[in-house]
């Protein structure tokens, strides 16, 4: 082992559905030989942390939640190679690293994706954390756990970056941010003059939006209920903003497009889905970042050549494209830091709601 190892770590913990997070110290154990413990700088949070706070996250509590992390190597295990103590981060997904789909550049299809990401991690030998009782507490969600100062990553979920850049806000680009661009890019394909519509402009939705603009789409038309998510997509590339709650809303999308190339949907309601489908042009592609509930489509719509495809982390290999998004922002294509708003980690449960209500789009918190 490389660098050494905090007796505690201060992290955020859920103890049962829907209860605020609580701020406590917890025991770390060794590190396993491919972990790589972080000292977070800022982690993001998604809305996927927050639906682990409820029923579907049950069965994970006591857990450590938090999936946008970005900070600095403090330790590594005995196996580490290709990151040191003290290189600066961004972590994303965990993958295996060894499965035929990994070995083959498609780590975001790895073998043992769910297992390693869902917070159960039985093929992961890692660093454990204790409460003052003893009991585990759960800390292998998306293989990183960042809701605290210092988080057990791995060595295939750590991303070097230049020390040279806000490293706190930086967390984001490993999941939301990624998802929504690399849906545009690499499993959409989108080519310049294409149209895109896009179904719910929070932070995977504006990333789209902004990946849609880099590569040179005619028509990016941004969809929302929120009037202030509709006005930050004109600034940041939608040629148009429509409100999705417009009764005309189908008709005002086939106007402005006459029949869109491709969809976007991230909010996983069914009625919108339907709807997005609807406003593509035969042989059109709706690609689906977040499937929260049962799909009902009429047979009419996926007839025509219309696809429908689902989006996972944005078919992202993180070690290449986290590095083309920095490239962007550097170049002033992809300004995420506008969806930033900062919150020291002890103001968790205000972040919380107010990412809950719409008011800021990306809360990072600040350990």
């Amino acid at each position: 082992m490389a660098g050494s190892l905090p007796s505690v770590v201060d992290a955020a913990v859920i103890r049962g559905v829907d209860e605020p997070f609580a701020l406590e110290a917890l025991k770390l154990g060794p590190l396993g030989p491919r972990d790589v413990l972080v000292r977070i700088a800022g982690v993001g949070i998604c809305h996927t942390d927050l639906a682990l706070r409820g029923p579907a996250g049950q069965e994970l509590h006591p857990v450590v939640l938090g999936h946008e992390g970005s900070g600095t190597v403090a330790a590594t295990g005995a196996e580490v190679d290709g990151v040191a103590v003290g290189d600066s981060v961004v972590l994303s997904y965990d993958s295996c690293g060894h499965c035929a789909r990994c070995r083959t550049g498609r780590p975001y299809f790895c073998a043992t994706w769910f297992d390693l990401n869902s917070g159960k991690a039985e093929s992961r030998t890692h660093a454990t954390l204790t409460d003052a009782t003893g009991a585990p507490v759960n800390n292998t969600w998306f293989g990183q756990s960042s809701f605290a100062n210092y988080s057990v990553a791995t060595a295939h979920n750590v991303v070097k970056v230049s020390p040279d850049l806000p490293l706190e806000i930086l967390g984001p680009l490993g999941c939301g941010l990624q998802t929504g661009a690399g849906a545009v890019v690499n499993v959409l394909g989108l080519r310049p003059g294409q149209s895109l519509v896009v179904f719910g402009v929070g932070a995977v939705g504006l990333a789209a939006v902004m990946a849609a603009r880099i590569s040179g789409a005619g028509a990016i038309v941004a969809v929302d209920v929120v009037p202030e998510r509709r006005e930050l997509a004109l600034t940041l590339g939608a040629t148009h903003a429509v409100d999705g709650a417009s009764p005309e809303l189908s008709v005002q999308l086939q106007s402005i497009t006459g029949g869109a190339d491709f969809a976007f949907d991230t909010t996983g309601r069914s009625a919108v889905v339907a709807t997005a489908i609807d406003a593509l042009a035969q042989g059109g592609t709706c690609a689906l970042a977040a499937p929260g509930e049962e799909l009902r489509l009429p047979a009419q719509q996926i007839v025509f050549g219309r696809r429908l495809t689902g989006v996972l982390e944005g078919d992202a290999v993180p070690g290449v494209f986290i590095p083309q998004m920095i490239e962007w922002w550097q170049s002033g294509l992809f300004p995420f830091d506008k969806l930033v708003e900062r919150f020291p980690l002890h103001e968790i449960n205000t972040a919380v709601d107010a990412a809950a209500s719409g008011r800021v789009v990306k809360p990072v918190l600040i350990p």
